[in-house]
């Protein structure tokens, strides 16, 4: 019988799923991290067979029986990056003689949309440190809004709340703004009481932007003006992206799955985020993910076999 893997590779783990043709689970394991760009394609390369031993180990089939893997991977939307982690991992595997025919690697978003939706139309809305949206309509068609990265685009995105609150402390050490609980809780927590230690920690100790949306989102919630304001129009940006999802989609229905932390969590900012959604755009439906990202990456690799 024919076995097919998806494999969705992360900065921390990697989640692996063995399916049959008809799409049926037959097993998983689990791995180190995956992310090529950061640990290099030979690292990677090994823990995948790795992976790929345990996969064979716990649901029992031969390398002939193995008819395609498919690896979804951060850093994989760009195609020479995704042809390089490919070329590796095959190379590796034929030098200990593991014979994988077919490899195909993807970005980590495409197989979120196809595990969110079982692989049919619908789209997903990833808001976490970064953001983007993907969607799939009734041809097969895959479209992409957003995405830009932090210098043109990531909007609605904790790069993007983070910004704003930075920017509001700059203002209040200036005058141009005041200080509020916002501003208060980045002192408390970052140690920034000047205009000084603001300016070394973003431009000379790489301060990590992202990791203040979460005081921007405390503030909010106990009514914080600055903080309310920043979610407000955040949030109106995630809902601009999912408008022109829907354009370009042409669905009576558009179906809806939020992937990233920001967007998924039980937050202010997601409860606010649905809230308008709810409001402003009433043929959107938002849902859980059907299946995981891993089972998606299954999903692709059985439609890339059949494809041949």
């Amino acid at each position: 019988m024919k076995h097919y893997i998806g494999i969705d590779g992360g900065g921390t783990k990697t989640h692996a799923i063995v399916v049959n043709p008809d799409g049926k689970e037959l097993g998983e394991a689990f791995g180190g991290p995956s992310n090529f760009l950061i640990r290099g394609e030979e690292e990677v390369a090994k823990t995948l067979l790795e992976l790929l031993e345990k996969c064979r180990s716990a649901v029992k089939f031969t390398y002939d029986e193995l008819a395609g893997v498919t690896l979804g991977s951060t850093g994989a939307g760009r195609k020479n990056d995704a042809e390089r982690m490919r070329d590796a991992f095959l190379g590796y595997a034929a030098s200990h003689n593991a014979n994988v025919r077919r490899f195909e690697v993807v970005s980590d978003a495409r197989i979120a949309l196809e595990g969110a939706f079982s692989g049919k139309p619908g789209s997903i809305l990833i808001a976490g440190t970064g953001s983007i949206m993907f969607g799939k309509d009734s041809r097969g068609k895959v479209v992409r809004v957003g995405g830009f990265g932090r210098h043109i685009g990531d909007e609605g995105s904790g790069y993007a709340l983070g910004r704003k609150a930075l920017i509001a402390m700059a203002k209040s050490f200036d005058g141009r703004g005041n200080q509020t609980l916002l501003t208060n809780l980045i002192e408390r927590e970052h140690g920034i009481t000047t205009s000084e230690d603001l300016i070394t920690k973003v431009y000379s100790e790489g301060f990590d932007v992202p990791q203040v949306a979460p005081l921007v989102l405390r503030a909010a919630e106990q009514g914080d003006a600055a903080a309310k304001r920043i979610v407000e129009e955040e949030s109106d940006n995630l809902v601009e992206h999912i408008q022109a999802m829907e354009r370009r989609t042409m669905v009576d229905q558009l179906h809806v799955a939020f992937v990233g932390g920001l967007a998924s969590s039980n937050n202010f900012y997601s409860k606010t985020l649905r809230g308008k959604i709810a409001e402003k755009l009433p043929s959107v439906r938002v849902q859980e993910p059907d299946r995981s990202p891993a089972y998606g990456a299954a999903l692709m690799a059985i439609a890339d076999q059949q494809r041949r």
